[in-house]
């Protein structure tokens, strides 16, 4: 009983405490799922070289794509289970947490038997010299290996926060950063194993949240749990799923496209250290940006649940008190880049040229920084209500419209600059298009 009146708070308690009780646990969890990479980076910085930045940096759109396919069904069925729970169809809820499961190992095993084949080539490709390819192919035949287990930890970790657990969830990722933390140091500077250790690491830190959320579902006291019956794939389910989780998804993917284009675009105008200093100015964006996301996977249960419910105006408030949020979080990664942007290159490495070209592009990338946080707040409304198509819309603005033609155009005339600029530019750009959806659907809405 105690959990179903956690479920039905969702529809009743005032908005500004629900997205307080349901937001802070998750924007916890992605500060500290951030934190743990900006760590890993600075060890691997200071443990191993900046040629090891700069092979991080190579491995940025596989990791991408590999979040993306994650984040297909790990937002698609958090989603999908919290409009269900709005409904008060706890059976179909359950079916969806069996299908995310086997998804996200299925998932895991073909990515990873794919992508191990052919990883060189795709390297090379994606950026890499004959320098950072012994670093960006060591790190990531690892992190590949272990796919399922990344993907059963992160698919079950979004349907606990979505299902009534955001402090658990919460849990969970403290517990994978905290493993991660104690052993990364170890690996790298005790055993000398270079950038592998790190990735080692990684994987082992995610093994444990893997067994945390496994044990929450297995318990009959749990909302909603394993039972007989949901270890199947159900076409129907599969397809709800992929239809909300195909916005981050393709988000995802023209991220990992984007990087590619901004990597080699950077080899071009600047070389290896170019590219290690778009790994240090990725991780601070990511940071910022991941907290967003965290304030919208706090706002998906409140919003999917009231939409379930037909309660409009609880929906709208939702998203009022998140753009407000949004906007402000990434005001504040605005200016700490812009103020102190040397003491943030300073603690991924000593290189001083790396230095100087991380201080420079910081400060052009973040230029539109304070929008991102609105717009990341209403592509990911759209999709917390089941309107994919819009969500995949607005997901697509920046990427495909206006960031990929800025970094193939601008370059020819600035030549680095023009590679930092794109970003600012395609912001303001993309921000323009989502305000312009989100007011539409208000007047389609009031209607």
């Amino acid at each position: 009983m105690a959990q179903e009146a956690t479920a039905y708070s969702l529809g009743v308690e005032p908005i500004s405490s629900l997205l307080v009780r349901y937001s802070l646990p998750a924007i916890a969890a992605m500060v500290i799922f951030s934190l743990y990479n900006i760590i890993d980076s600075i060890f691997i910085g200071h443990g191993v070289g900046p040629l090891a930045i700069s092979g991080l940096a190579i491995t940025f759109p596989i990791m991408n794509l590999t979040f993306a396919f994650g984040l297909l069904v790990g937002i698609g069925g958090a989603s999908i289970s919290s409009i269900r729970l709005g409904q008060q169809n706890i059976r179909e809820a359950t079916n969806v947490l069996g299908n995310v499961l086997l998804l996200g190992i299925i998932n895991g095993f073909l990515l990873c038997l794919v992508t191990l084949a052919f990883l060189d080539p795709i390297l090379v490709a994606f950026g890499a010299s004959e320098q950072t390819l012994p670093y960006a192919r060591e790190f990531m035949q690892i992190i590949l290996m272990g796919l399922p287990i990344t993907y059963t930890m992160f698919g079950l970790n979004h349907v606990m926060r979505a299902t009534g657990y955001p402090r658990k969830a919460m849990l969970s990722a403290i517990l994978t950063v905290g493993v991660n933390i104690v052993l990364a140091p170890i690996f790298i500077f005790i055993l000398n194993w270079g950038i592998r250790g790190a990735a080692i690491a990684t994987v082992l830190s995610q093994c444990s949240g893997m067994l945390w959320v496994l044990r929450h579902f297995r318990s009959s006291t749990s909302n909603i749990h394993f039972s007989p019956g949901s270890y199947r794939l159900r076409l129907s389910i599969i397809r709800s799923i992929f239809s909300i989780g195909l916005s981050p998804f393709l988000l995802n993917i023209c991220a990992c496209l984007v990087t590619v284009f901004i990597n080699t675009g950077l080899m071009k105008h600047g070389g290896d250290m170019a590219i290690g200093a778009f790994g240090i100015i990725n991780r601070i964006l990511i940071l910022f940006v991941m907290i967003v996301i965290g304030l919208t996977q706090g706002m998906q249960p409140i919003v999917g649940y009231n939409y379930g419910a037909k309660q409009t105006g609880r929906v709208l408030e939702t998203l009022k008190y998140g753009m407000i949020v949004g906007a402000l979080i990434t005001t504040v990664g605005f200016l700490i880049a812009e103020i102190i942007p040397e003491i943030i290159a300073r603690m991924f490495t000593d290189d001083e040229v790396l230095i100087d070209i991380a201080i420079h592009g910081l400060r052009i990338c973040t230029l539109a920084f304070p929008i991102v946080g609105c717009q990341i707040v209403i592509g990911n409304f759209f999709q917390s209500i089941g309107r994919a198509k819009i969500s995949i819309f607005i997901a697509l603005t920046r990427q495909l419209l206006f960031l990929i033609p800025c970094l193939l155009i601008l370059p020819h005339f600035w030549g680095q600059n023009g590679i930092w600029f794109s970003l600012p530019i395609s912001d303001v750009l993309s921000f323009i298009i989502s305000v312009y959806v989100l007011i539409s659907f208000h007047k389609e809405a009031a209607n």
